[in-house]
């Protein structure tokens, strides 16, 4: 008798439980569009950046036919790197030096002056990734980003 009372109250206990879960997955609302695109946000990457400046590299600028006076552009770099290839990226900061004002140098003050930031950003990538293509050599940083920018 105590067995099939025992039985009977687990049961019971079992059918509760049960009718509180699909109640409770019923009452839920369902996720918005929103709700949905949080919860499936990617999660960001945690390795660690590190960042290598390249400071005051100064450039003559190209003058034009009827321009008297020399024009200089001085531009701050910042190398975003990994801490792995932090050391490399420091060696490499002449060679860069060397490849920016090649590459700023044939620009005149009105070209200069027309560009934005972020066009000088994209120059000086693309130029750095032709110059390690040409090399054959891994590049020691992932991007390059303008600190400060002064034409004068």
């Amino acid at each position: 008798m105590k067995a099939k009372l025992i039985i009977a109250f687990a049961g019971v206990a079992l059918a509760a439980a049960a009718a509180a879960g699909g109640a409770m997955w019923y009452l839920n609302p369902a996720p918005t569009k929103a709700e949905a695109a949080v919860e499936h946000k990617p999660v960001p990457e945690k390795s660690l950046t590190k960042y290598v400046t390249l400071d005051k590299v100064i450039v003559m600028l190209r003058r034009a036919p009827n321009e008297p006076a020399a024009h200089y552009l001085s531009v701050d770099l910042v190398l975003a790197t990994t801490p792995e290839l932090e050391k490399e990226a420091k060696e490499h900061l002449p060679l860069l030096r060397s490849i920016v004002v090649s590459s700023l140098s044939t620009r005149s003050l009105a070209e200069a002056s027309a560009m934005t930031v972020d066009q000088y950003a994209e120059q000086l990538n693309k130029t750095f990734d032709a110059s390690y293509a040409k090399e054959n050599h891994v590049k020691p940083f992932s991007e390059v980003m303008i600190g400060k920018l002064i034409i004068e």
